[in-house]
């Protein structure tokens, strides 16, 4: 696969509307779930005890957090773009955001984005992009909704 280059808001700005790409592959393992857990200091057992969700929920495994899910953005993204020339990136916010499917462990999920906003706000670029977690073999999204970020250009 192969990545966009950005190198400015303005050729930020010609993809306004557009699919941006889609990711890779990567597969959610247990040893991600239980760490994340540890990170989080969130074991609720559906997540960590892999015998007691194969018998007690209705997914037959454990899931993944819905945050360890959306924590994998960063990554899918950077692996689908290089942005060039900037000097800071930094989160901004999450919108219309909303979890849709379980994401179980040994599933491989993929982000989806489309830029669906551009605002240059004295020299910093207000991304908003669409985004949408695809699960393989799935119907339906992990999540979807839109993120926005400020990127500083040199």
């Amino acid at each position: 696969m192969e990545k966009i280059i950005i190198n400015s808001h303005d050729e930020f700005a010609s993809y306004l509307g557009q699919e941006l790409g889609k990711s890779e592959y990567v597969k959610v393992t247990q040893d991600m779930i239980d760490m994340f857990a540890d990170a989080t200091l969130d074991h609720q057992w559906i997540h960590t005890d892999v015998e007691r969700a194969k018998k007690e929920t209705p997914f037959g495994s454990t899931i993944a957090h819905g945050y360890l899910t959306l924590s994998l953005l960063p990554h899918l993204w950077y692996g689908m773009a290089e942005v060039n020339n900037i000097k800071m990136l930094v989160n901004y916010g999450i919108e219309n955001f909303k979890f849709g499917i379980p994401v179980k462990e040994g599933a491989e999920v993929r982000l989806v984005v489309k830029l669906q906003d551009i605002v240059n706000l004295r020299g910093i670029s207000k991304i908003s992009m669409k985004v949408k977690m695809e699960i393989k073999n799935e119907r339906k999204p992990a999540y979807d909704g839109t993120v926005v970020f400020l990127y500083h250009f040199e």
